[in-house]
């Protein structure tokens, strides 16, 4: 090794030691050693003097000092944030999240303060409150030394707090509750369906379809606020988000759309003076779709996107013509451990039992939306559950809690024991917005749009019948058992579900979500029901089948699989005589065979039965030739003929042998169906031709299942997962003998259709027929 070498891997050992040391509470680099390294001119703070009796106080300059010590470890936490954003610039007051950041920005971010500067801040402390100087002065308040900070501008509050109030976010939601206080008053909106929408969050899961629902069912021109920096930008955005979730961005779509760039987070929505006031005139409704979903960054973080944005919104709605406003909240207002009752019209949770940020955050978004309906503004609140993939195309939110907790239950085949999830496919979520949307008599009040909760019982149930097979443990069990696996074999794109995991403050939340009740939504059942709309149905294995196809292929879940316990098996005995290619068949074989599916997925996508067993014929080996990997399809490429139309294909297996002393075979064979008498036959004799790997067929004849065996092992024999109820199982065995009976049928159909079809002469172009054959 190299001396270079050497030097880099005792540079890398020095930090790992320095972050084992800060981790245990001890070492770590002084204030001084910090922004030496941190900030390389700056000149190192002068240090508080140590007294030793309570009548020995610091100087005050030692406060000038730790101040100075604040300014510049929040500069240097500053210029190493500025990395991960967008335009490269950061500035101490700014909140890492706002300016761009993102939450794997987050734990990249932590990681090189530790690394270049020896401080190791606590990601939930990022998390919490992503200003500069707010983790500076978290920072060195741990590590013991005083800090002197310029108090912060006071904002007014519509009450004091309690003198012992410890959460310091109540301080900010007291605050921004009391902004809806300064809304403007209007009057009732025209109740019409609307023309001109502004839609926020269009580059969104749920914003995206809304967006499109919006234009399929009303005629209105919609107006798309965008993060961006111009027009060309927002467009791009917007059309490339619409695309990554299969939604069409066509030239039509385009007409009827414009694009704003703006920003939520800022006065205005980032608009012109002249944008803005030319908004307040032509708009009819002002939908709010657009939020931070961070289930880690704590209120502080969240509120400019999920509680100042709305109220700008809502000041939109009241400045001008009188528009109503549509909010997108979120069944999260109740997590509350130990709530007892979510409906439309229930109390919220208490604001001091709601742990996650993102659930404050939302929790003061929407009381602060109540209140402005004390000013007459039309405020409709919406509030989801947990939004699952799209039924028909499979799309999901990488980043849902949801979506990230079925991508775990499928791929590690456990669950926690949980009382319900109340969750909805994105599909029938957003038709029902759009469709509150459109209807002025449905305007200005509460829907729950979750769906019907799914119990433990449903999913363990839909789950197995999918062939995942899952195991129930406690909450702690399964949380460590996650932590484990994903820690042992990482999924990027389940990276913040394992942050998720190991945060306090998420726990809680998920704690709340996996106890609460079944949310109750008669008024949306109610309008649903009026006005035809697709029901509410459960959120099950059928409804999932397309977003756990995509999960699979995205490596975030796991399909069921010939590794996995079979769902369903039964034994089958082929016997017959096979020869030399071309010569007779004088040898007898014998196949003993399992035949089993992982699921009923396998039969409805692939139509296949996987094959395992064994061989006997001497001709091969002495010894029986075991099957190392067997499939067998029915009806392959849909039945069609081999051979002049004759033979229709009903069945083909495709086995891989291996022999006791190591050789290597394959196996193929095909059942017919033609149009003969002879049917119970076709359905049991096999064509087969076997030959060594990459080699042709050297040997060839006919085996068949014995006809006293047939309908006491492919009938009677069947065997299902012992862990299903009796009912389950009968249910599961009269699926594949229906399924099964089906296909054969069809199979068997196809060549006595044809030849029907001769003597009728129907078909256009001469051909020969089976009469003249």
């Amino acid at each position: 090794m190299d001396d270079e070498a050497m030097q880099v891997g005792a540079a890398d050992e020095e930090r790992r030691l320095t972050g084992e040391s800060i981790e245990r509470g001890g070492g770590g680099l002084s204030v001084a050693d910090l922004l030496a390294r941190a900030l390389p001119g700056a000149s190192a703070p002068a240090q508080p003097t140590a007294f030793d009796g309570p009548g020995d106080e610091p100087t005050a300059d030692i406060g000038a000092s730790t101040h100075t010590d604040v300014d510049q470890l929040a500069e240097a936490i500053a210029a190493a944030a500025a990395r991960y954003l967008p335009d490269g610039r950061m500035g101490p007051d700014t909140d890492f999240f706002d300016a761009g950041g993102s939450s794997v920005d987050a734990v990249e971010l932590v990681a090189a303060v530790a690394r270049e500067s020896g401080v190791e801040l606590a990601l939930d402390d990022v998390f919490a409150d992503a200003r500069p100087r707010r983790l500076a002065e978290r920072w060195l308040s741990a590590t013991g030394i005083q800090t002197v900070r310029t108090p912060p501008t006071p904002v007014p509050t519509a009450r004091a707090l309690p003198a012992d109030t410890a959460d310091e976010d109540l301080d900010l939601v007291l605050a921004d509750l009391a902004r809806a206080d300064a809304l403007p008053w209007t009057g009732p909106p025209e109740p019409a369906p609307p023309r001109r929408i502004l839609l926020t969050g269009a580059t969104g899961f749920l914003g995206g379809h809304m967006l499109l629902d919006l234009l399929r069912y009303s005629d209105a021109h919609v107006y798309c606020l965008v993060r961006a920096a111009d027009e060309e930008e927002a467009t791009s955005r917007l059309g490339t988000a619409l695309t990554s979730f299969a939604l069409p961005w066509s030239s039509e779509i385009r007409r009827r759309v414009t694009v704003l760039p703006g920003d939520l987070r800022r006065p205005r929505l980032g608009l012109s003076e002249e944008r803005w006031e030319a908004l307040a005139e032509e708009l009819d409704s002002v939908v709010s779709v657009a939020a931070a979903v961070d289930f880690l960054r704590g209120y502080a973080s969240l509120r400019q996107s999920n509680v100042i944005g709305p109220l700008t919104l809502a000041e939109l709605a009241a400045t001008g013509r009188p528009k109503p406003l549509h909010h997108i909240s979120s069944i999260a207002v109740f997590n509350q451990v130990g709530i007892v009752s979510m409906g439309e019209d229930d109390p919220l949770a208490r604001i001091d039992r709601l742990v996650a940020g993102y659930d404050r955050s939302k929790w003061a978004a929407e009381t602060a939306l109540r209140r402005a309906r004390d000013h007459g503004l039309v405020v409709t609140m919406m509030r989801p559950g947990g939004i699952g993939g799209h039924t028909q195309t499979g799309t999901y939110n990488a980043q849902d809690l949801s979506s990230g907790l079925i991508s775990a239950f499928g791929r590690f085949r456990t669950v926690p024991a949980f009382r319900y999830l109340n969750a909805a496919p994105v599909d029938w979520v957003s038709r029902v917005a759009a469709a509150v949307i459109c209807e002025p008599d449905a305007w200005g009040y509460n829907y729950n749009l979750t769906g019907v909760p799914n119990t433990l019982d449903d999913v363990v149930r839909d789950m197995g019948f999918g062939g995942m097979n899952v195991t129930v443990q406690d909450w702690d069990e399964w949380r460590a058992d996650a932590l484990a696996r994903l820690e042992a074999e990482p999924v990027p794109k389940l990276d913040f579900l394992t942050r998720v995991l190991r945060s306090p403050a998420a726990l809680k939340l998920c704690e709340a979500t996996l106890t609460g009740p079944a949310a109750t939504d008669e008024r949306t059942r109610a309008f649903v029901a009026a006005h035809g709309l697709p029901a509410a149905a459960r959120y099950d294995t059928q409804a999932q089948l397309k977003t756990f196809e995509r999960l699979a292929k995205d490596g975030l879940g796991r399909l069921p699989d010939r590794e996995d316990p079979p769902y369903l098996w039964f034994p089958e005995t082929i016997e017959g005589s096979l020869g030399s290619v071309g010569g007779p068949a004088h040898s007898r074989c014998t196949l003993s065979l399992t035949l089993s599916i992982a699921s009923m997925y396998q039969l409805v996508r692939e139509r296949r039965v996987d094959v395992r067993g064994e061989l006997c014929c001497a001709l091969l080996h002495p010894d029986p030739v075991v099957v190392e990997r067997g499939d067998l399809w029915v009806r392959p490429q849909e039945g069609i003929p081999l051979t002049h139309g004759l033979r229709h294909q009903l069945l083909l297996y495709r086995l891989r042998l291996r022999d006791a002393d190591g050789g290597r075979w394959w196996l193929e064979g095909r059942k017919f169906a033609r149009a003969r008498r002879d049917v119970w036959r076709q359905t049991r004799a096999l064509t087969v031709e076997i030959g060594r790997e990459g080699e042709p067929a050297c040997l060839a004849g006919e085996v068949v299942v014995p006809a006293d065996s047939y309908v006491r092992d492919q009938i009677d024999g069947i065997r299902v997962d012992p862990r299903l109820s009796s009912q389950e199982k009968r249910v599961a065995k009269l699926t594949w003998l229906a399924w099964f009976g089906l296909e054969v049928g069809r199979g068997l159909l196809g060549p006595f259709a044809r030849v029907g079809a001769d003597l009728l002469d129907l078909r256009r172009n001469p051909t020969l027929t089976e009469r003249t054959r």
